[in-house]
């Protein structure tokens, strides 16, 4: 046996985490355990866990401080409020049967405890490493997280230490807001004018990146540091290298043209990933998107595959054409499936409020509006007018999840 929990629970300074490891004793954790027991180090001294002096839980626990213990009343609050906490919840799950058939003489638990330097409250660190033993146990037991609850949640939710969400864009449809200028006293408008919303992608338009360069996402980010923040750079050369920049300027998402040698296309996506943002496809001019999205299938299966596709029509074609053509959204889609991807795709070029109902049907997962917002007397009101178009319920992606 060999199981694995980890919980956070509470908030402040008293916020306690809780990394354990489950098995027997002649076993990987087994030996873990002697030698924490016996191979001390400075500040960070493992320590057998008690409910009280001289009485053990079942089954037998060490305690190992994530932080190092540098003063007095640090080490106090390991030995006591979180040593108290870690072995009560271990032998209340005991009482409640948590560890089910498992023999308890024959395992041993490894838990790391993190106490923050700047905490105070014993009482608090005590029922918030409590609870989170408490859950890290059974979630250990229960092989929890499943594979499907991963892939649920990993988009979803922001980590709860770190300050700040990653958004990403697992709930279409959505806005995405092309700012194609080049003032920045304009782009602060728009920015602050736009409401809040879940829904809402900013786009660093090709203009605005031209004439400010990639530091641009760096002001965006300033004043709206959550938002997903598009580069739309239209790589023609250069792949790897221009989607690393984009990653580097704190982009979420990255655009090379579907103009581009295959290669070029092959090599930005590849990139892309790897850095952890978004490689975007703009079909402006391209005559057949699904055959481009088909190629590169057969070229690297799923990995070469964009996470999203835009379908472009220019802005000095609008005022030539009728009807908006939805292209290829469907094939796009279906080829994505074929490959075990999911392909989000955009509608871009001259979107007008009675459209977007249109392009939602037709299968679009993100509207690209510029000048119907951004140019706009009232941009609070423009983009709510877009947003109720999507018809989409606003859910807080910036929450932390302590239990299931």
């Amino acid at each position: 046996m060999f199981l694995i929990g980890e919980a956070l629970v509470g908030d402040g300074a008293e916020l306690a985490h809780i990394d354990l490891m489950i098995g027997e004793k002649n076993g990987p954790v087994g030996t873990a355990f002697a030698n924490g027991l016996t191979q001390l180090s400075a500040g960070h001294t493992p320590l057998l866990g008690v409910i009280r002096p001289n009485l053990l839980p079942k089954p037998a626990v060490l305690i190992v401080p994530k932080v190092t213990l540098k003063h007095g009343e640090q080490v106090t609050q390991i030995f006591g409020p979180a040593q108290a906490a870690v072995s009560k919840a271990v032998a209340d799950s005991l009482e409640d049967g948590v560890f089910g058939d498992v023999d308890v003489d024959d395992v041993v638990i490894v838990a790391s405890v993190f106490i923050d330097p700047s905490a105070k409250d014993f009482n608090k660190l005590y029922r918030f490493n409590y609870g989170a033993t408490r859950l890290a146990i059974t979630r250990a037991i229960d092989k929890f997280p499943d594979t499907a609850t991963v892939l649920k949640e990993k988009d979803r939710a922001a980590h709860g230490v770190m300050g700040f969400k990653v958004a990403r864009l697992w709930n279409p449809p959505y806005l995405q807001v092309a700012m194609d200028l080049i003032d920045m006293g304009q782009v602060r408008r728009v920015l602050e004018g736009v409401p809040q919303n879940d829904h809402v992608i900013f786009e660093a338009g090709t203009p605005l990146i031209k004439q400010y360069g990639l530091k641009v996402l760096d002001e965006i980010r300033k004043i709206r540091p959550n938002c997903f923040i598009v580069a739309d750079i239209k790589t023609m050369d250069t792949g790897n290298l221009e989607a690393r920049m984009v990653s580097n300027a704190g982009g979420d998402a990255a655009v090379v043209s579907g103009r581009a040698p295959i290669e070029t296309i092959a090599a930005f996506i590849k990139e892309a990933k790897k850095c952890g943002i978004y490689a975007i496809i703009d079909m402006l001019n391209v005559e057949e998107p699904a055959k481009l999205i088909e190629a590169l299938g057969k070229m690297g299966g799923k990995a070469l595959l964009p996470q999203y596709v835009e379908m472009h029509r220019a802005i000095d074609k609008e005022a030539a054409a009728g009807e908006y053509s939805w292209g290829d959204i469907k094939a796009i889609k279906e080829i994505g499936k074929k490959y075990g991807a999911k392909i989000l795709v955009a509608t871009a070029g001259g979107i007008r409020q009675p459209v977007v109902k249109k392009a939602v049907a037709a299968g679009a997962d993100i509207v690209v509006v510029g000048r119907a917002i951004t140019a706009s007397k009232d941009i609070k009101n423009a983009a709510e007018s877009f947003l109720a178009e999507l018809d989409s319920e606003e859910i807080d992606q910036f929450r932390v999840m302590t239990d299931f």
